[in-house]
């Protein structure tokens, strides 16, 4: 159990350990405990480092403890039921938008059981909980009774985490003239309509949207296809499926459901990964709406298709706490500056989740590489903000300039690390409010940002290697984006009379360039398409030390 503040559970017949609270009454090797005749042992190994290293990595030692802890712990997953037949796509789509191994799901969706009460984690994602449940057979009641059942005791237990946060209901498309719904789907979704589910989310997931595009182009008529440029093509293609997804999906479940049933139409192929991230939008939308705020922030932190949605939860979780202290809150005052550069670190790589089982985001070395990256200073405005290309896609063409720029297969990724007296001045020094201060935690909250939604394009849901942990960093570095951010805070801490009284500006300005530079989902299949050679590359070569 390497990371010993995570806010996992240990359960042993339903005697629950915070693992932090295990840490603290051991030093953090061995934890024995008796619960009635049952002899219960925790071995946290994996991490050899003291009390008082652990301590000062997750800020325990200063006071100073991540916003999101308190977040996992009323909700350490996002806990989804998904309900369709065998061959829906069931296991491509939770192997798509939480970056999990598909074989795992399959391996644990062993027909014949009844698994609706089993949960299924991953350790390649352990932020979100799966149940699965086979869809409604013709004139079979069974089912639809156990699905009921299990979302009624699921909604009357009293913790969040253990609640139902959202069902994703999945059929595919039929096509033309046949039969989306059958009796026992009739009978949920009216179950859904007259309150007696309650309030968890319920999204239909109309799957294999590339099935019907391709149905659709092989039936156009010739002088469509003579006639119309390819962008014209498209858009006729496109609006077709639509009118086809409208007649034989979104009609038949309106007349069942109601006509505010939230529904998305998408595909887990290639080309199509902005149908993932719309789906994502509308589940945390409808969670944010019926549930406590921290499931919505849960729905965030466990998705892995959506860099957008990740900067926004990041946004709600800094508002709560950490991010009024830049100026003037007394939060900060009396400690030292490494540990409030901590719990902003520790904030951000929680929110983002990425699949670090080695920690290196959490590393000294890679707190350095961001430590220099904020110290940095800059004379004066040299780039115009408002001419910027979409961060993503301009990001791609530098990633792929520096691959490209690598000496032979195995070319080391040079980046350097903060030098020492540059470490010093972060870690000796007590916080002061100045206007020097906030522009580097200001810096170090935006670059880290950014160094991290570079490295979502880079990594694509795959285990983080040094190396490309480097390259987002390089990337980055290299970028017209990171001088620009620099310069949108030089100028905007310049033109501070009053430290005092600039919280709330602190906030809206953070939260305006964190807008401005975050990949909205209209830009995913395209920066997908434009990265499939460069990740095969970066993760073909070995891994490489700092």
């Amino acid at each position: 159990m390497r990371d010993v503040f995570s806010t996992h559970n240990v359960f042993s017949r339903g005697y629950i350990f915070l693992t932090y609270d295990i840490f603290l009454a051991t030093g953090g090797q061995e934890y024995i405990k008796l619960y009635k005749k049952i002899r219960i042992v925790v071995n946290l190994s994996g991490n050899t480092s003291t009390k008082a290293e652990q301590a000062a990595s997750s800020g325990q030692s200063s006071g100073l403890l991540p916003t999101t802890s308190a977040i996992f712990e009323k909700c350490p997953r996002f806990r989804i039921l998904v309900i369709g037949k065998v061959g829906v796509g069931k296991s491509s789509l939770i192997d798509q938008v939480f970056g999990v191994d598909k074989q795992q799901i399959i391996e644990h969706d062993k027909p014949g059981e009844a698994i609706i009460d089993k949960e299924f984690t991953s350790p390649e994602n352990d932020r979100f909980v799966l149940h699965d449940s086979k869809g409604f057979e013709p004139g079979e009641v069974e089912n639809l009774t156990i699905v009921r059942k299990f979302i009624e005791r699921r909604r009357n237990m009293p913790d969040l985490k253990d609640q139902l946060h959202a069902v994703w209901l999945c059929f595919q498309i039929p096509h033309a003239g046949g039969r989306l719904l059958e009796t026992g789907t009739e009978d949920f979704l009216k179950s859904k309509r007259d309150g007696t589910l309650g309030d968890v989310p319920v999204i239909v997931v109309l799957t294999k949207y590339d099935k019907l595009i391709e149905h659709v182009e092989r039936t156009l008529d010739e002088a469509s296809l003579d006639e119309s440029s390819d962008k014209a093509l498209d858009e006729l293609v496109k609006n077709k499926a639509e009118a086809e997804v409208q007649d034989t999906c979104i009609g038949p479940l309106e007349e069942f459901s109601g006509s505010d049933i939230p529904h998305a139409t998408i595909s887990t192929e290639k080309g199509y990964e902005e149908t993932l991230t719309h789906l994502i939008e509308i589940t945390e939308s409808c969670v944010n709406q019926h549930l406590a705020p921290e499931a919505a922030v849960m729905t965030s932190v466990a998705q892995r298709v959506h860099p957008g949605l990740k900067i926004d939860a990041l946004i709600k979780i800094g508002k709560q706490r950490y991010w009024k202290a830049l100026s003037s809150c007394p939060m900060f005052k009396k400690h030292q500056m490494q540990d409030c550069l901590r719990v902003l670190h520790n904030d951000i790589i929680d929110v983002w989740n990425f699949r670090d089982p080695h920690h290196y985001l959490r590393s000294q070395e890679f707190r350095d590489l961001m430590m220099k990256m904020a110290d940095k200073t800059q004379a004066g405005s040299t780039a115009n903000p408002n001419t910027t290309l979409k961060f993503g896609l301009s990001m791609v063409g530098t990633i792929a300039g520096i691959v490209s720029a690598l000496a032979g297969p195995a070319a080391p990724i040079v980046v350097p690390i903060a030098a020492g007296a540059v470490v010093v001045v972060w870690v000796r020094d007590v916080y002061k409010m100045s206007h020097v201060v906030l522009q580097r935690f200001m810096a170090y909250i935006m670059h880290l940002t950014l160094v991290l939604q570079t490295l979502f394009i880079v990594s694509e849901s795959r285990e983080l290697t040094r190396r490309a942990i480097k390259l987002a960093v390089k990337s980055y570095s290299a970028s017209s984006i990171s001088e620009e951010v620099l310069t949108r805070i030089q100028d905007y801490v310049g033109g501070l009379a009053v430290l005092e009284h600039a919280d709330k500006d602190t906030l809206d300005k953070i939260e305006e360039m964190m807008q401005f530079y975050k990949i909205d989902g209209a830009q995913i299949t395209e920066l997908a398409a434009q990265m499939s050679n460069l990740q095969t590359n970066i993760y073909l070569l070995p891994d490489e030390p700092w």
